[in-house]
């Protein structure tokens, strides 16, 4: 995913929700300072591999088998305490560090890759939980154009960025667990940030001329306009 690829899609983002894009950038420059470049090699395991893209909705410890099954295991951010709890190592953790930093600080210096997204309502979280963390395994992110160490592998959401992570990273095939678009249980703006996830995945679904189970019979009622697809 190039950026030119996806600012339009960010574009279109930001006008629904609001966002500042010079915010984002201070938050990206921050993070900047606080990193080091990521070596990608450190993820090659997922290079051509079934890779579980692990969310933390409610369904999910009803489909923990799938995830143990898979080769290599992304976890959006709480989602990974679920996993660790069930004794399921996880590879890379994705998270805006909205929640659990212990898991983050925890994972990083027990030498799992946890990528960390700057966006500008977390300046205060980078500042407070990256310097505590192992450097060379933490990958930063942005949704802005990239600068220094900070990568932009496109996504919004935890759940879709991972996804898109492992699609940059050569995934073979991506398998969905503990995904509930519709969940009931959100907030008016997190089912919104859903909405946008769901369309994500359709958009990297064609990308890769791949089916994902998790948008069957959802389909036809993906609003496509904002997203560069046929």
């Amino acid at each position: 995913m190039e950026f030119d690829e996806w600012e339009p899609v960010y574009d279109a983002i930001r006008r629904e929700f609001g966002y500042d894009r010079h915010g984002d950038e201070r938050a990206r420059d921050v993070l900047a300072e606080l990193t080091d470049p990521f070596d990608l090699r450190r993820l090659d395991a997922a290079s051509g591999a079934t890779v579980a893209v692990v969310g933390a909705g409610p369904t999910l410890s009803d489909e923990l088998a799938v995830a143990r099954e898979a080769d290599v295991v992304f976890a959006a951010s709480t989602a990974a305490d679920t996993l660790l709890e069930a004794d399921i190592d996880v590879d890379c953790m994705v998270t805006d560090l909205d929640k659990n930093p212990d898991t983050v600080r925890r994972l990083t210096r027990q030498e799992t890759p946890v990528a960390v997204h700057a966006h500008g309502d977390n300046i205060s979280q980078l500042r407070a939980v990256v310097p505590n963390c192992r450097d060379d395994w933490l990958l930063p992110t942005t949704q802005v154009a990239p600068r220094g160490p900070v990568r932009n592998v496109g996504g919004f959401t935890d759940g879709d960025r991972a996804a898109f992570l492992a699609d940059r990273l050569g995934a073979g095939e991506l398998r969905f667990v503990g995904w509930l678009f519709d969940d009931p249980s959100v907030d008016p703006t997190k089912a919104r940030k859903l909405v946008w996830a769901e369309r994500l995945l359709y958009w990297l679904e064609t990308r890769r001329d791949e089916r994902f189970d998790v948008l069957d019979g959802r389909r036809s009622t993906i609003e496509t306009v904002s997203l560069p697809v046929d």
